[in-house]
């Protein structure tokens, strides 16, 4: 089965050039797109796709909010953010709205298409290649602090609570993580809030960025 992809993008000529490219791929074929938020959020309600290739700047708005948006209109999609912003805060804004990967343009075709196949397995996917001084922020952002405590705390994480830490960081939902380990939303998320209380995190945007700073996912690389 192909990995079904909406495009959005307020740009025809790149949005051209994205559908050859992704059409040109065997297990991939693009079912839509949109030039601006509004009719993307009506059109991936409809098509309910599997990944959701949006840009964050669209018509001289930035548009990290439409993210949120887009995943209650498709909670079963992922999205993947294609932007020209290397801004660590754009990433961890993205991150925290609940996109599961994120590209810049100027990556190499083969990397988009690597994000897209990675992000459709469930899991995070954050290129920073080109930005080269995003990871370096990253790694210099509040948690730094506790990469060198990650061990210890790590080891205060149950098995359970672990599997949940990963699951999380990978851009899984609190639903789709119950039904993968066949235990209740409500567990799901009393465990979630456990592992956030023992890391001393307050999003899955702080969770991912920890998960960065303790070697656990890196960038470029998929989380296993």
């Amino acid at each position: 089965m192909k990995i079904r992809i909406f495009i959005v993008d307020d740009h025809a000529v790149l949005r051209s050039g994205l559908r050859l490219l992704i059409n040109g791929q065997p297990d991939m074929e693009v079912v839509g797109e949109a030039g601006e938020a509004p009719s993307a959020l009506e059109a991936v309600q409809n098509l309910l796709p599997d990944i959701i290739l949006m840009d964050l700047a669209m018509n001289g708005h930035m548009h990290i909010d439409t993210i949120s948006e887009l995943r209650k209109c498709c909670p079963s999609g992922y999205i993947l953010v294609l932007t020209m912003h290397t801004e660590s805060g754009y990433v961890r804004g993205s991150l925290a709205a609940g996109a599961s990967g994120y590209v810049v343009k100027s990556a190499a075709d083969t990397e988009l298409l690597r994000a897209i196949r990675t992000i459709a397995q469930g899991k995070t996917f954050v290129d920073w290649t080109v930005g080269k001084g995003v990871g370096q922020d990253l790694r210099r952002a509040s948690t730094k602090s506790l990469t060198d405590k990650a061990p210890g705390l790590l080891g205060q994480l149950s098995p359970r609570e672990r599997e949940i830490f990963g699951l999380v960081a990978q851009g899984f939902t609190n639903q789709q993580i119950a039904d993968q380990l066949g235990i209740s939303i409500k567990s799901v998320e009393t465990y979630r809030a456990r592992v956030m209380e023992k890391l001393g995190l307050r999003s899955r945007a702080d969770l991912v960025q920890f998960a960065l700073s303790c070697g656990v996912l890196t960038p470029g690389n998929p989380l296993h």
